[in-house]
């Protein structure tokens, strides 16, 4: 598994020359306590947090160690719950909310990692306040996309209701002749990926959440040649920025001038101007090398955050005036779409505030590609807490699956360790899946199976197996 420290790190030195109030608010764990100029300096601060991060790395080795994903789970949350060490929590809610992503703890995840997006001085003006339209980011994109030669989604990776739109849009995108799709940090060690026609959790580190893996396998499915192109061992900055261009470019256009090209990647890696780390962004990078203006599609600036005051004051404010119950767009008279960051991205998507279905959140359905499958504690026989999983009928047991929740019965005022124990109740959830047919499965922490059957979801409401 390639060295996860930098992105961590790369948090803290964007936010440490502004000093540790502003390091906290531009990535913020579970805590309302942050450390001010008078507490502390900054080189002390971004001291503490490159000790964060180098303990983080060393948490997270050992949990891998574990034989289950609930199990390493399990072993980062005991660590979070016990130190609050303010630099510590910043930088470890990070990494923790990746393993709350991949057991389906989307909520969790948001709490436990949100980086607030406060209004900047290179923010445009607000959609409200001028000559635009709400629509629907599938539509506009599709529209925009028409004459692109390439398309760029970012995304949060502790907030995967940013892939949803990736996910939904690969079938129109493959249908107006887009051949070609790249995730970051995809291994290029999984030379049978594009035979076998599913991700593994060994296809990549972002791939075992359930929707970077149904984005991967959507691709597979359609007949997208799938690459990986991130070159995370260049190094960080510039390095790694130009490699991952150079990748690119390299494995698509230069081989085939005439690809088309679809890639998902996180954050400011696929803005095309402005300083990205000190230096140039993958995108801006793309762009020199390759002549290629690429549509750059920002998905993370105007998303629900874990706090209304993490929100941007333009997102509150299209929520109180629009109400959107989908991603939208705001498009100008002129015809072109309204971005946060103009020039940075060709146009912003705005999501809506999540409404939960049994605990998860209601994107889950994909824009009504997957159904609710209500699922409950029988599944555990009597163990918890345990972890519900569905693969696609056909893939093998290592398969990322379709979808996973954990069960628990739990007093959510107790301990660490009476949580990861003790309890009372019955536990029920939902897993969000497309009509088909699956193998359901529950483990528990040790990986001990507790249930497994075959199942067929229909295009219907929920049923309970």
């Amino acid at each position: 598994m390639p060295q996860r420290t930098a992105i961590a790190i790369l948090y803290a030195l964007i936010a440490v020359s502004a000093g540790p109030g502003i390091a906290v608010a531009l990535a913020e764990a579970n805590t309302n306590s942050t450390p001010s100029s008078s507490e502390m300096s900054p080189s002390e601060w971004r001291r503490l947090q490159l000790q964060a991060a180098d303990k983080s790395d060393r948490i997270m080795r050992d949990a891998q160690k574990f034989p289950s994903l609930l199990g390493q789970y399990g072993h980062m949350q005991d660590n979070y719950d016990a130190n609050h060490e303010r630099a510590f929590q910043v930088i470890f809610g990070q990494y923790l909310s990746w393993f709350q992503t991949w057991i389906g703890d989307y909520d969790g995840a948001r709490a436990s990692f949100s980086i607030a997006q406060p209004p900047q001085g290179d923010d445009g003006a607000s959609p409200l306040a001028g000559d635009y339209r709400a629509r629907p980011a599938t539509e506009v994109i599709l529209e925009m996309a028409k004459d692109r030669k390439a398309v760029f989604f970012n995304e949060a990776h502790s907030a995967p209701i940013t892939r949803t739109l990736t996910i939904e849009l690969l079938t129109a995108l493959h249908e107006q002749g887009f051949n070609y799709f790249a995730a970051e940090t995809l291994y290029d060690t999984d030379h049978g990926l594009q035979k076998r026609g599913y991700p593994t959790p060994k296809s990549g580190f972002y791939v075992n959440e359930p929707l970077y893996g149904e984005m991967v396998r959507t691709a597979l499915k359609l007949g997208f040649k799938v690459i990986a192109y991130d070159v995370e061992a260049a190094g960080v900055g510039d390095l790694r920025e130009r490699a991952g261009a150079e990748s690119l470019y390299s494995q698509v256009f230069k081989k085939d001038p005439e690809a088309r090209l679809v890639v998902n990647a996180g954050f400011a890696h696929v803005q095309k101007t402005g300083k990205y780390l000190g230096g140039s962004s993958m995108g801006e990078f793309f762009r020199k090398i390759s002549g290629i203006d690429p549509l750059a599609i920002e998905q993370t600036m105007m998303i629900q955050h874990a706090r209304p005051d993490q929100d941007h004051p333009f997102y509150l404010a299209v929520m109180q005036a629009q109400h959107p119950r989908q991603p939208i767009v705001f498009v100008g008279s002129d015809g072109k779409p309204w971005a946060l960051k103009p020039g940075q991205y060709d146009m912003s998507v705005v999501f809506p505030q999540a409404e939960d279905v049994k605990y998860r959140p209601d994107w889950l359905k994909l824009d009504g590609l997957r159904v609710d499958y209500a699922v409950s504690s029988e599944l555990c026989r009597g163990k918890f807490p345990c972890m519900i999983e569905a693969r696609y009928a056909g893939e093998g047991e290592d398969a990322v699956a379709a979808d996973r929740t954990v069960l628990d019965i739990i007093d959510r005022k107790a301990s660490a360790d009476q949580r990861m124990t003790f309890g009372h109740g019955e536990a029920q959830s939902r897993l969000f899946l497309r009509p088909g047919s699956y193998r359901l499965t529950a483990t528990d922490r040790d990986n001990h199976p507790l249930f497994a059957r075959d199942i067929n979801v229909a295009a219907t409401a929920a049923a309970k197996p």
